[in-house]
């Protein structure tokens, strides 16, 4: 596993480094866009992989795009990878 893949971030500091509130972090998590470990405690852990996913996601948003569709653009591109 490589360092971009370990979870070790906490939604604090991911929210610091993303300039994304915690609560819209949560969000998208809520809409099954990004994948969080839990500690024991259930303190959400986040990799270097997740932050450039949630900047991704964030820019998509902005752009006007639904979660929706992020969504449907990410299950494609999966899938297109999986067929390569």
């Amino acid at each position: 596993m490589s360092y971009k893949e370990k979870k070790v971030m906490t939604i604090g500091l991911v929210s610091e480094l993303t300039g994304l509130s915690e609560r819209k972090i949560r969000y998208y998590e809520e809409r099954k866009l990004i994948f969080p470990e839990r500690t024991a405690g259930g303190t959400r852990k986040y990799s270097f992989l997740d932050i450039e996913r949630l900047c991704d996601i964030a820019e998509k948003m902005e752009d006007g795009l639904f979660t929706r569709e992020i969504k449907e653009l990410e299950r494609r591109k999966r899938k297109s990878a999986s067929l390569a």
